[in-house]
């Protein structure tokens, strides 16, 4: 690991020393503040790492919460400084060059875990600490009952200097005898307590068996017995204990009084309901979050038969806008405005609203019949976001996208159900974004596919997965081969041969298509080399045509890339063609079609591909720096017939001629027919390529087609 100044570790220990500064003050630890940010530095170095993982792994955020505990930041404090600090400053040191909101998303997660691992241990702690108590307090009793047979003196002694609640009552369960400890925990005087009736101190939170105990312990069954109970303060307050209960004899054997001992738990219980608390629900808008929405949803998909559920997935549409413009502290604002809308809408049995993160949420239904209440929750969901909210005296507008998924029970798993809903939502999102839409399950097979391919797209180029296949071009003059079209396709281990239209869309929204394209390229201009040293001069030099797509236009590297890659292969620029797509150089301003012309002046062909399918505009054709027009197939599709359609024979002659007089060679894609290739001759197209001369293939066919061309 780097040390360097500035380095991941010297980063990770910034992290420690802020984190150490913010939580020292709520520790219960003997060390020293510099000797606890040691202490934490492991811990950093770990959530750092948990934050880069390939795999998240939720063990390690657990593991830093119950390591928390083992060092004894038992405050409620101590968790909540630790999640504030995780949540402003890991990815700020930590996240290196990550993805932002990636990194944000697990470091979300890594702040859930800790959570869960604090709460946990803290549990485990007490429970240590519990059995530590009533140990203690079983000796008690003993001593209680020895003193009390021995000598009052003792038994006072004993009694009084007691730090749990002592009670002592008669048979009938009349109060005979209270402690200092008891009456500090009731709140009340010692007359309050004595001679009062046990059966009074009952509370509407007891279980049943808390009495059923106790009248088992009066008749002599039982000779004491443990059990979490609640009392009533005076003031209204609930006093939370263990008790424990005996059965006290006299000399002979015969029962003789009852025995309480009661130790206050009533901090402590808290303190765990708040720790549950933080645990499961967002410190931001109270909602619950994505832990406690996983228990209910996996809850909800497990009820039993003639049980389903309902499940809207909710992004908010133009909030990144509004958080970038305004600030974090505008966002949060609006968010909590959101939460407390969606909190509104989802009152009825069964609903429940929980934020999953950013600007995320989910609403859950469930019952025997959601068909129509999932709907009915959407569309008040919409409507509820209609509504201007105000922000620091801006009226901001924001509206939602939905992927709502409905089913019956016990068919699905909790992570399908909310990948479906997620997909579906980024289906509304795509069609314009303040409406709901229904899972589909083609739609979201298609969608995992894409998914699935665009994530394996960056190893892929690194594998090998990627090869070229050549389509020939034919000279339609004499019928010899000319060059070839390099077609990139992908070998995918799983999904098998992919064309370039399953993926190259995925690699221009994901940036790969620019490194891929020079991959290609390189191939393609090392291949045309190999055909040239083959092939030899009597048919002339083999051109290659490679694609371009909009975003290698407007890359800088686009013309140093092509002249090292030419210079260092050995080959003539005039041996190169790139295809740009009509679509790409619509409108294209001076800045666009600066790199062309270098690429043009320097004796690289520029062609434009699909010419015919956009709104062309002919009279743009003299500002382009094109050499060749590829007439899209479309063109060619009605020559087919016998006889050919009399308007494409037009059309395609006018184009030609039009081409011809401006200089420009003109290429047809699609011929699948010597009847097509004949008539694209006669109205004097320059050159095909097609089915009907060969489909793409390896290089090495295309060196067999070219070779019988040149030995006749």
């Amino acid at each position: 690991m780097s040390t360097e100044p500035d380095g991941p570790e010297d980063r990770a220990r910034r992290f420690a020393t802020i984190w150490s500064r913010t939580l020292y003050p709520v520790t219960a630890t003997s060390w020293t503040r510099v000797e606890f940010e040691r202490a934490l530095l492991p811990l950093a170095r770990r959530l750092r790492d948990a934050l880069h993982a390939r795999t998240f792994d939720a063990a390690e955020g657990r593991a830093v919460g119950a390591a928390l505990v083992e060092a004894h930041c038992t405050d409620p404090e101590a968790l909540s400084r630790t999640l504030d600090v995780v949540e402003a400053y890991l990815v700020l040191y930590c996240g290196g060059d990550g993805p932002p909101d990636g990194l944000r998303a697990r470091s979300a997660r890594l702040q859930h875990a800790a959570a869960a691992g604090f709460a946990h241990a803290l549990r485990e702690r007490t429970l240590v600490e519990q059995e530590a108590i009533s140990r203690a307090a079983l000796a008690a009793r003993s001593m209680v009952a020895e003193a009390l047979h021995a000598s009052e003196a003792r038994f006072r002694a004993v009694f009084e200097g007691a730090a749990i609640g002592i009670c002592i009552a008669d048979l009938d369960g009349v109060v005979l005898e209270v402690n200092d400890a008891l009456v500090r925990m009731f709140g009340s005087g010692e007359r309050q307590l004595r001679g009062r009736p046990l059966v009074e101190w009952t509370h509407p939170d007891d279980p049943p068996h808390v009495w059923q105990l106790y009248a088992e312990l009066i008749r002599g069954e039982r000779e004491h017995y443990r059990v979490e109970k609640a009392f009533q303060r005076p003031d209204g307050t609930a006093l939370w204990t263990n008790l424990t209960v005996s059965l006290l004899r006299d000399a002979d054997g015969q029962p003789q009084y009852q025995l309480a001992l009661i130790e206050d738990t009533t901090e402590r219980r808290l303190l765990n309901l708040r720790l549950r608390y933080e645990a499961t629900h967002d410190a931001l808008t109270g909602l619950p979050n994505r832990t406690l929405f996983f228990e209910r949803l996996e809850k909800a998909l497990s009820a039993g038969e003639g049980q389903r559920f309902g499940l809207c997935y909710l992004d908010l549409d133009g909030f990144k806008i509004i958080n970038d413009s305004l600030g974090h502290a505008a966002g949060d604002r609006l968010l909590v405005e959101v939460a407390d809308r969606l909190q509104a809408c989802a009152t009825a049995p069964g609903e429940m609203v929980a934020r999953l993160g950013g600007d995320e949420f989910v609403a859950l239904t469930t019952g025997p019949d959601t068909q129509d209440a999932v709907d009915e929750l959407a569309g008040r969901i919409l409507t509820a976001l209609a509504t201007p909210i105000l922000v620091d005296g801006r009226e901001l507008s924001v509206r939602g996208s939905i992927g709502i998924v409905e089913g019956p029970a016990g068919e699905r798993g909790a992570a399908e159900v909310l990948r479906s809903a997620d997909i579906t939502m980024y289906r509304a999102k795509s069609a314009g974004g303040n409406r709901y839409e229904m899972a589909d399950e083609e739609a979201d097979a298609r969608a995992i596919t894409r998914h699935g391919l665009t994530t394996a797209l960056p190893t892929a180029l690194e594998r090998g997965e990627f090869f070229i296949e050549y389509q020939p071009l034919v000279q339609l003059g004499d019928g010899s081969v000319s060059g070839a079209e390099a077609l990139v396709r992908w070998s995918h281990p799983q999904h098998g041969v992919l064309g370039p239209d399953r993926f190259i869309p995925l690699a221009e929204r994901t940036g790969l298509i620019v490194p891929l394209g020079r991959w290609v390229l390189e191939e393609s201009v090392r291949q045309a080399c190999r055909w040239q040293a083959r092939h030899g001069a009597p048919a002339g030099p083999l051109r290659v045509n490679v694609n371009l797509s909009p975003c290698q236009l407007t890359h800088p590297g686009l013309v140093s890339d092509t002249v090292e890659i030419l210079e260092r292969a050995g080959l003539a620029p005039a041996a190169l063609c790139l295809e740009v797509t009509e679509s790409a150089l619509i409108g294209a301003d001076d800045d666009l079609l600066k790199p062309l012309r270098r690429l043009a002046e320097m004796g690289v062909d520029i062609a434009l591909d699909d010419f015919g399918t956009g709104y062309s505009n002919l009279a743009n054709l003299r500002r382009l720096p094109v050499s060749v027009l590829k007439l899209d197939r479309s063109f060619t599709q009605g020559m087919q017939q016998f006889p050919a359609d009399p308007v494409d024979l037009k059309i395609v002659e006018g184009i030609v001629s039009l081409a011809h007089s401006l200089n420009l060679a003109v290429t047809v894609e699609g011929v699948e027919t010597g009847a097509q290739a004949e008539q694209l001759r006669e109205l004097g197209c320059d050159t095909a390529q097609g089915w009907y001369y060969a489909r793409p293939g390896p290089p090495d066919r295309l060196h067999e087609l070219a070779l019988a061309d040149a030995t006749g």
